[in-house]
């Protein structure tokens, strides 16, 4: 079989991995609708953000759905590793590659069905976008590029963490650094302090690109950072992977 055929393969055994969890299908779909209908019920009148706050606060709660499948995904790689999975797949002559990957592409189509089902909570709230067909791929390719690039972070993480709960834990810094951004309120409402850090850190950026998107006016000296973030991430996360995955399996 190809490495393609394998991965094919892999993402069959996740996906059916993912349905026999609830928890998993609850963390990455319906937390961050839960989460969108507390800020924007409860705390949305608080804010003051110059627009609709559900138009404010959609683009960084898609960021945060994204975020929120991840911890899932850690924990999947570590049992798959610690439990001898990997060792079985090797007799197998099972692509290396193929394991990893597998892992990644069903933690981004995951990440789409949650933010799916979340854009859909966000219309019947009011979310009125003014975003062009274009300005609609241009975000859902940062979606999908976000996803991917946090997908290979996951997967070196939960490669080296030393059991599925330290895997899970791992991942909660990157599920609370959207709190730590633009996402909820404008930067500069934030503190001193606290302010700088959410202004360059790496999820601003891209949130700020999501939210020109689907105004309908990206900018590019949010676009740029943002994308540039993401190929780093990505490139950290994927050498990371496969250097752990070595010298693990």
């Amino acid at each position: 079989m190809s490495t393609k055929s394998h991965s094919t393969v892999m993402l069959r055994r996740n996906f059916k991995h993912i349905a026999r969890n609830p928890t998993s299908v609850f963390n990455a779909v319906l937390m961050p609708v839960v989460i969108m209908l507390m800020f924007v019920y409860m705390f949305g009148d608080a804010f003051n953000v110059g627009v609709d706050y559900i138009d404010y606060a959609t683009p960084g709660l898609m960021l945060l759905a994204v975020c929120y499948g991840l911890g899932s995904t850690a924990t999947a790689v570590n049992s798959d590793m610690t439990k001898g999975i990997i060792n079985r797949f090797k007799v197998m002559h099972v692509s290396r590659g193929a394991v990893l990957t597998g892992h990644v592409i069903a933690s981004v189509l995951t990440n789409m069905v949650a933010i799916a089902a979340l854009i859909g909570v966000a219309f019947l709230l009011g979310f009125n976008p003014s975003a062009s067909f274009l300005d609609w791929l241009g975000a859902i390719g940062m979606i999908v590029l976000l996803g991917f690039a946090a997908g290979w972070l996951t997967v070196a993480v939960g490669l080296s963490a030393k059991s599925p709960e330290t895997a899970g834990l791992a991942s909660v810094p990157l599920v609370m650094l959207p709190f730590f951004s633009s996402a909820i309120v404008p930067a500069d409402k934030m503190g001193p302090g606290l302010r700088e850090f959410a202004e360059y850190q790496p999820f601003t950026p891209i949130i700020e690109t999501l939210r020109g998107f689907l105004n309908g006016a990206p900018s590019t000296g949010d676009v740029i950072p943002a994308l540039a973030w993401c190929v780093g991430i990505a490139l950290v996360g994927y050498l990371w992977a496969r250097s752990t995955f070595k010298k693990r399996a």
